[in-house]
């Protein structure tokens, strides 16, 4: 599927928004809901602060790579090439969010290894695309719709294709091994998130929804349809206001599951004998706060 030329959209200003909408929801945050109420309150209420792990940093790593390799000229998008990225954008990356500097020690070992296992994950990459015969349309692109007058879902796309018909394919980079159950759902979830905010806002249903397992070399194709978008969009409301009834009620319950392993609250959690925070006081978030993804658990989201 080739494309159109890359363009950049920005996030929504209130100009943009209608004065209807009073709340933003991004398929992180109602993934964090469905996934456990507490994770939710903790994230989006409460804001605690999280540490980056190496396998968050690697993800944001390689996604930061991949979107680099399609400013270069087509013959030029090869292995090495995408190789020669890692380096620099780590350095770039590092610059900008300081806090990812603590992973490593000055002359850790640990350092070298993680860059060779983000040029790893590129080889990944290439085994299930060829960057050369693809100019894709739109990169790491902010998205957003009001659904039910008063509810703006927003998120960031990896990557957006249009055919010369215009048809659209989705495509999602996971950094984590192949999908297990649990981790496949969210992972389709996030995607028909995406997939519903194009055709509100574009009146296409995306032909295709992809997800790129780079440590694996695997492609999951799904086709969604109209029919099951309106189903979908029914079941965001629904979640929100589900979200906004427990907020009402101060009322955040943990939901004890395996991706548990992976949370930084557990010292709060009741689940592990803690006792959550008070809950906030504080005036309710602006609506057009950025909603970018959080990284998630290996192999749940990167």
């Amino acid at each position: 599927m080739t494309a159109e030329p890359v363009t950049t959209q920005h996030s929504p200003t209130p100009a943009d928004v209608p004065a209807t909408v009073r709340a933003s929801l991004s398929p992180s945050r109602a993934a964090d809901f469905k996934t456990c109420p507490l994770l939710y309150r903790f994230r989006s209420i409460d804001r605690l602060p999280e540490r980056p792990t190496v396998e968050q940093a690697r993800g944001t790593l390689v996604h930061a790579v991949l979107e680099r390799l399609f400013d270069l000229p087509a013959a030029g998008r090869t292995p090495t090439a995408a190789g020669d990225l890692v380096a620099p954008q780590w350095d770039r990356l590092v610059t900008e969010q300081p806090e990812l500097a603590a992973l490593f020690a000055d002359g850790d070992p640990a350092a070298a290894e993680f860059l060779r296992s983000a040029a790893g994950l590129l080889e990944g990459y290439f085994a299930v695309e060829d960057p050369r015969r693809l100019e894709p349309a739109e990169r790491e692109s902010l998205i957003s719709a009001v659904v039910d007058e008063e509810l703006l879902i927003r998120g960031y796309v990896d990557r957006l294709d249009v055919a010369p018909d215009g048809a659209l394919r989705v495509v999602d980079y996971k950094t984590g091994g192949a999908p297990r159950e649990a981790f496949e759902a969210r992972a389709l979830f996030q995607l028909k998130f995406y997939a519903l905010v194009l055709w509100r806002t574009r009146g296409v249903v995306p032909r295709v929804l992809r997800l790129l397992y780079l440590k694996d070399s695997e492609v999951c194709d799904y086709a969604p349809d109209a029919d099951e978008l309106l189903r979908f969009e029914r079941t965001v409301v629904a979640l929100w206001r589900a979200i906004e009834q427990a907020t009402a009620q101060q009322d955040f319950r943990p939901r004890p599951s395996r991706l548990c392993d992976w949370c930084s609250h557990q010292a709060l959690c009741p689940t592990f004998g803690g006792t959550p925070p008070p809950f906030p006081t504080q005036a309710a978030p602006d609506p057009l706060r950025d909603a970018r993804s959080r990284p998630t658990p290996p192999g749940a989201d990167e």
